[in-house]
């Protein structure tokens, strides 16, 4: 990022004469306390950016500047300052929009005498700026009479007006710029600025300094607009959702006096209040805040546990991020978001981080029923670094591992799941393919995998399905290369003798089962997961002589996977595009096959599953599947999300490796002779 003329002032003054105080700093550059705070903000950004600790106050308005902040100025970059006299493509792009949206009867010569450049520059300049209206749904279209115009729905020519404001008041003397370009007079500006600070203070908020001053130079235009008859003749929201809130009566205020706006108008101006960010508030109350109050909470409580990091102040930060949230949940909702033309809106120190927080954003998805954008979830990972360095966290401290499985979705999924429990003190970032681990660009420090990699990381080699032994010798090995130390072994009899002598124990078996899951949790589990419950489901829950299939032989292996979907179609526990979906996949897929003779195909869960199932194909001559594998087990698989099925899945995988039972299972001749061996391992 680059500071802005102000920050950058404000950034010399306090690197030149650190004992100045907030109250000094106001009154030599005329600034309000608001203005003051939004410039420490945007200083505390710059400086983490460039991996320098941020500048603090104290209550009586002191600042506490660390001693690596005046050094990192010596031999290091400045901040940037940005040149007036230069106008970039895409700035002059941005003043061809401007002028097609605010003025008429536009030609090739009105251009080129307000840039200053040559006609083939301009027409370079249009094609770019008919990129720009294309990403928003517009066309920009030449006529003789009228000439150059924007075409389109005016709900998509709002949102481009909006973005296209943003971008000229970043410009230098941009606010000059925008008036002159649009013919606002200063005047109509001030009014609506005086207005909306009228409206902060009926709503108990403040927005920020940057929508402050994009908000009245969007109700000019918009009211322009209307006046000129592009009013909206439709809009996708109902009257109730937005009516009974603060910012509608907001709305009605600021417009008391212009006569005649629709009621689609009202509405569409209540949305850019509720799409506002906001520096601070004293409450949150309208409809949705409860329920999302509760959506981000879990996103943070998700972040915790693949982070294994605790929110110091928990209350303080979901106020922080809520702040931010609200708005973002009626720009998301309303498809209102600010296009993202930022190609590294995450610094690569936050990479990481930001992984982290995007892989967390499931409960804040499923409320607002979109999926997050790039810039918001950016947004998120700034606001939780900063909360994170706050409080002496990192992430680049913390150990990360990545898993590499050849094996398919399922059985990378329970490696990655039995790995991530194994180790609780590592985050996981990733259950990886062999192709995509060549191109991942996450850093990490442990690479765990069935095959041999070429890494120059710390590399541990680990089967698919791990038995207790292998578990108990992988975390010996791993923790013993890694940090030159055996983790403690708890003797669990020696254990419960020292119990037996000092307390009646009613019951020997349950007391063991709860001492071994206490000392073996993983310590960062600070979610109730829904999983602790469908874990339960075990092999003879989901394979049933119900949905058991015996035959001597099929002609091929698209035959065999549709004989064995049938159960699982017939009791609508999957669509018949998931057969297709499986058929589909098995020739990408070779890793399907567990064991000699015995293969689970499966597709995604969105290509038709209805519910966590499976269901078991016996043959007793095998079918060929690629030129590799003869197979006479097949057991398909439905997984509903990554975590229903896995114990029946770990169930699955020892059978597989059993050659006697698996024998057993070909010779039989009846479902319930083979329901028993299933049995047998649940």
């Amino acid at each position: 990022m680059k500071l802005d003329d102000r920050s950058n002032t404000v950034l010399d003054e306090l690197i030149n004469n650190p004992s100045t105080n907030s109250k000094d700093l106001e009154k030599k550059y005329g600034l309000t306390r608001r203005q003051l705070g939004y410039t420490m903000d945007k200083i505390n950004q710059w400086l983490l950016e460039n991996k320098l600790p941020v500048i603090e106050r104290t209550r009586k308005g002191h600042f506490i500047i660390d001693q690596s902040v005046f050094t990192g100025f010596s031999g290091k970059q400045k901040p940037v300052m940005q040149d007036i006299s230069i106008v970039s493509e895409k700035q002059r792009m941005y003043m061809i929009v401007m002028m097609m949206l605010s003025q008429n009867e536009l030609s090739l010569n009105h251009f080129t005498s307000e840039l200053k450049v040559s006609k083939n520059t301009i027409l370079a300049d249009l094609k770019r700026a008919q990129r720009l209206a294309e990403q928003f749904g517009l066309a920009i279209r030449y006529s003789r009479r009228a000439g150059y115009l924007i075409e389109g729905k005016e709900f998509h020519v709002r949102r481009l007006l909006t973005y296209v404001v943003g971008k000229m008041l970043e410009m230098p003397s941009g606010d000059e710029l925008l008036l002159r370009l649009a013919e606002i007079k200063k005047t109509e500006i001030s009014k609506l600025h005086h207005r909306i600070e009228l409206v902060e203070q009926k709503l108990n908020l403040k927005f920020t300094d940057e929508k402050m001053t994009i908000m009245p130079y969007i109700l000019v235009l918009v009211l322009r607009r209307i006046n000129k008859g592009h009013a909206m003749t439709s809009f996708h929201i109902d009257y109730e959702t937005l009516s009974d809130t603060k910012e509608y009566a907001a709305a009605e205020e600021i417009l008391y006096d212009v006569k005649e706006i629709p009621a689609e108008e009202r509405l569409f101006i209540t949305l850019h209040f509720l799409t506002m960010n906001v520096h601070s508030s004293e409450l949150l109350t309208d409809h949705a805040a409860p329920k999302l109050k509760q959506a981000v909470n879990d996103m943070l409580r998700l972040f915790e546990k693949k982070a294994i990091i605790f929110f110091q102040d928990r209350e303080q930060l979901l106020h922080k991020l809520l702040l931010h949230v609200r708005p973002a949940y009626y720009r998301i909702k309303y498809q209102l978001t600010e296009l993202n033309d930022q190609h590294d809106l995450v610094s690569k120190e936050y990479m990481e981080l930001h992984h982290l927080v995007q892989q967390s954003t499931q409960p804040l998805e499923d409320f607002i029923g979109e999926k997050i954008p790039e810039n918001e979830t950016a947004y998120l990972t700034m606001l939780i670094g900063g909360w994170l360095t706050r409080q002496g966290d990192s992430i680049q401290e913390k150990t990360k591992a990545v898993v590499v499985c050849p094996k398919g979705v399922s059985v990378s999924r329970l490696m990655f799941s039995e790995l991530r429990e194994l180790f609780p003190e590592f985050i996981f970032l990733d259950s990886l393919s062999v192709r995509e681990f060549k191109n991942y660009q996450l850093d990490y420090d442990i690479v765990f995998s069935p095959v041999l990699l070429d890494t120059d990381k710390k590399f541990f080699q680990a089967s698919s399905f791990l038995s207790k032994a292998e578990k108990h010798v992988l975390r010996r090995q791993v923790m013993l290369e890694m940090f030159g130390y055996l983790p403690t072994e708890i003797d669990m009899d020696e254990l419960m003798a020292i119990i037996e002598k000092e307390a009646v124990i009613k019951d020997d078996s349950k007391l063991r089962d709860d001492l071994y899951r206490y000392i073996h949790r993983d310590e960062t589990a600070s979610i109730k997961k829904k999983e602790d419950i469908t874990r339960t489901l075990t092999l003879k829950d989901l394979i049933t002589p119900d949905t058991i299939t015996l035959k001597n032989s099929v002609a091929s292996w698209e035959e065999a996977i549709q004989a064995a979907s049938e159960p699982l179609i017939a009791s609508g526990a999957i669509q018949p595009e998931y057969v297709d979906a499986m058929i589909h996949q098995y020739d990408k897929d070779p890793y399907i096959v567990i064991g000699p003779n015995f293969a689970i195909p499966h597709a995604a869960p969105d290509e038709g599953v209805n519910e966590v199932s499976m269901s078991l194909l016996r043959l007793k001559e095998g079918v060929d599947f690629t030129e590799d594998y003869s197979i006479n087990i097949i057991v398909v698989i439905a997984a509903e999300d990554k975590q229903k099925h896995l114990k029946a899945l770990m169930q699955l995988m020892k059978l597989a490796g059993d050659e006697a039972d698996r024998q057993a299972i070909i010779q039989h001749d009846t479902k319930e002779d083979i329901f028993e061996i299933i049995k047998s391992y649940s």
